[in-house]
């Protein structure tokens, strides 16, 4: 048994689907069929009826996973960088790289809406936004935040999208848009980013 009370497999059956609804309500939406969802996870749609016992309980499910899966990469990243900056830069960068604005486009207002109602969702998004005030307080403390940029700013910028061209590698583009924000949000140094071509589409 897990500390969850759960058999070993029917943790790993709960976690693979978690992991499947995160993927594809980032991908395709909140409206994916719960069969897709099983089908991806590589379980039964009974095994996913048996974790959750309806969409609501899967998105509320999801929605947990997607804020502590923030919750770890910021407390994190202010853990093992140097200093704010570099783990406020950090941050931005897996937040970009992850998908953060796709997720959080496709589950608003819902989340929204259930964080309001439900003390577990509550209590996570509250970690992660303490941890990013920290790292804001740190950074205005050091000199390298703009005095004016503040946690608000900083949860827009989690969420930015960013599209590349079917020609160009995803990574190295996302990358580079990211540091372009960094730069306008930093005291000091320019970012040293490598310069797409100039083409547009």
């Amino acid at each position: 048994m897990t500390a969850d009370g759960l058999r070993a497999d029917a943790r790993s059956n709960r976690d693979q689907i978690v992991a499947s609804a995160l993927i594809l309500f980032r991908d395709r939406g909140i409206d994916v069929s719960m069969k897709e969802v099983a089908d991806h996870a590589r379980v039964g749609v009974g095994t996913l009826y048996r974790r959750f016992s309806d969409r609501e309980a899967l998105i509320s499910a999801a929605s947990h996973a997607y804020l502590t899966g923030l919750a770890d990469s910021v407390t994190t990243a202010a853990r093992e960088e140097p200093d704010a900056w570099s783990a406020l830069r950090r941050f931005l960068h897996e937040c970009a790289r992850t998908g953060v604005g796709a997720f959080a486009s496709s589950v608003e207002p819902v989340l929204h809406n259930r964080i309001r109602g439900d003390a577990h969702l509550t209590e996570v998004r509250a970690t992660v936004v303490a941890a990013i005030g920290d790292l804001v307080t740190r950074a205005h403390a050091e000199g390298t935040l703009r005095p004016d940029v503040d946690v608000g700013d900083v949860a827009r910028l989690m969420t930015v999208q960013i599209y590349s061209r079917p020609d160009e590698e995803p990574t190295a583009a996302i990358a580079r848009v990211v540091d372009l924000l960094l730069d306008g949000i930093s005291i000091g140094p320019r970012s040293a980013g490598s310069s797409p071509s100039g083409r547009v589409l």
